[in-house]
């Protein structure tokens, strides 16, 4: 089920792009033209409103569907016929454009707020199959890239632990997993803190050795770049805040839209080191068509376990570092000045 954190930015984005006067008022109309959402989520969304404990979510969300149902790059005033919440809904397959509403059954958008997490991918799927080819196999990349010293820790790690378990890592199955996760201790220390290290820079520097293997040309590269930044064959918005706290609220354009405003100039890779993570940080290039300034955008891949050292195959977790109103394709959308903006209490 959605969190309440979810509920509040995707509902309440959806909300504010009908043009209530005020927030209140939308929560007790509950618009059947706001679809999939429960009685029982409103309710619970009123009492968190009037207890004011997620003023500054419930500001940021209205204010945001109010921006993208007045902006030109939006619905430009337009009053929708209907939106609908995916909510607690997934698709059937993997979906590559990440909406949480659909506007009239063609604006697509996506609520984003307190992370420049771009995605979360398999090691492979994002360093081998380049994003283009998503599968969901589990796959132990440590012991791929690093088996030594993935061995090595894991020799040390074993003992700290009092449960029997296997003497190869490559046997471990997921009660052992389990085991582990409890009995380590958040931070390792001594030789086992030594060897964790040794690990991280090694699976830093091979995966990406892998992922610069794989940009096997310029065209591959630029298409890996598209889906790094989430540019799909149809435009989408997304609407949100950054972990730093500022607004994002930019339509997503295609592919072909960024080629006739920007050229593409490279994407480097490189092992970061001396981090507590294995880390792989990406710059893609560009240069702006029109006043042929270069343009570049950065970001890091953080290859880690999710909850805790051996507890699940690694993943790894594409973060956007550069401000998203920097990025190539990402179009702001514009704020009209307007002496009746509905408030928000």
């Amino acid at each position: 089920m959605p969190s309440l954190r979810t509920e509040i930015t995707e509902i309440v984005t959806g909300l504010a792009i009908f043009g209530y006067p005020n927030l209140g008022h939308a929560l007790s109309v509950e618009p059947p033209a706001l679809r999939n959402v429960p009685r029982e989520t409103y309710a619970a969304l009123r009492a968190e409103f009037a207890a004011g404990s997620h003023d500054a979510l419930f500001r940021r969300a209205w204010e945001n569907g109010r921006r993208f149902a007045r902006s030109d790059e939006g619905l430009r005033g337009r009053t929708p016929w209907m939106i609908e919440w995916k909510g607690p809904h997934r698709p059937p397959g993997y979906d590559r454009i990440p909406a949480d509403l659909r506007v009239d059954h063609v604006y697509l958008l996506s609520c984003k707020f307190g992370s420049n997490i771009l995605m979360n991918s398999s090691p492979a799927n994002l360093f081998d199959r380049l994003l283009a080819d998503r599968r969901d196999e589990p796959f132990d990349w440590f012991g791929e890239v690093a088996p030594e010293s993935y061995q090595s820790l894991f020799a040390v790690c074993r003992e700290l632990v009092d449960a029997p378990l296997p003497t190869v890592v490559s046997e471990l199955e997921p009660a052992h997993r389990e085991v582990l996760k409890a009995g380590l201790p958040r931070r390792l220390q001594g030789e086992a803190q030594r060897r964790y290290l040794e690990l991280v820079s090694e699976v830093a520097n091979r995966s990406a050795e892998r992922w610069r293997g794989n940009l096997t040309s310029r065209s591959v590269a630029e298409s890996t770049v598209w889906r790094l930044l989430r540019l799909q064959s149809a435009p989408y918005f997304v609407l949100g805040e950054s972990a730093e706290g500022h607004p994002i609220a930019h339509r997503v354009v295609t592919p072909g839209d960024l080629r006739r405003t920007h050229r593409f100039g490279g994407l480097d890779v490189l092992a970061a080191e001396g981090r507590g993570q294995p880390i792989v940080e990406w710059e893609a290039r560009f240069a702006d068509q029109a006043s042929r300034r270069e343009v570049s955008v950065r970001g890091h891949v953080e290859v880690r376990w999710s909850h805790g050292k051996f507890a699940q195959v690694p993943e790894a977790k594409v973060y956007l570092d550069s401000p998203h109103r920097l990025v190539p394709g990402y179009v702001p959308l514009d704020e009209p000045e307007d002496p009746s903006t509905p408030r928000l209490f």
